[in-house]
């Protein structure tokens, strides 16, 4: 069961050891590979999470998936989480690790969905637009394609939303319609 407050404290904990033994961006790189590896390996996350799994089994096999791919630290703090029964949260911790190196370097995570791939002159543009209202900041931008948006863009940052898609319009067009509130000023 996913625990958001331990994996916080996991996460920071490693970014604070890392920054002191000055190895955070391979660090980083780690976190980054782990957590692409347990979005899209459902079997290796479960593989975490079975409790039917012995954990020297389990340590086992992240090292032959991870072991030579990741840096000696990532390597000893993933053996600790295993010896202390926590490798269950090890998604948890990976995402929280790399939503504090964001914090820390004050990186913005901007999504932009639209309807069909949009070419990188557009992007670009974008791009510039929030990087505008954000100066001291650094933004990444994930593009992702959505057909039933039918046309234009949503652009997701943080708690914010802004949607300028055809799809939102007809919603909002079809609810106008369908309030009948307007009709008994008629009467």
């Amino acid at each position: 069961m996913p625990n958001p407050r331990l994996a916080a404290r996991y996460a920071k904990s490693l970014l604070d050891l890392v920054v002191e033994q000055n190895s955070l961006d391979t660090t980083l790189a780690d976190m980054q590979l782990l957590d692409r590896i347990c979005r899209t390996s459902l079997d290796f996350t479960n593989m975490l999470r079975s409790p039917i799994i012995h954990a020297d089994k389990k340590h086992q096999i992240m090292t032959a998936v991870l072991g030579k791919s990741i840096h000696e630290i990532s390597l000893a703090f993933m053996t600790l989480l295993v010896n202390k029964g926590r490798e269950s949260n090890l998604p948890e911790i990976a995402s929280a690790f790399i939503q504090q190196y964001n914090v820390m370097k004050l990186i913005k995570t901007v999504k932009l969905t639209t309807a069909v791939a949009v070419d990188e002159n557009v992007k670009t543009n974008i791009l510039n637009k929030v990087l505008g209202g954000m100066p001291n900041n650094t933004v990444e931008l994930e593009t992702v394609v959505d057909e039933t948006l039918i046309g234009g863009f949503v652009l997701e940052m943080e708690d914010k939303l802004f949607d300028a898609s055809v799809r939102k319009n007809l919603h909002d067009f079809k609810n106008a319609v369908l309030d009948n509130s307007y009709m008994s000023q008629l009467r």
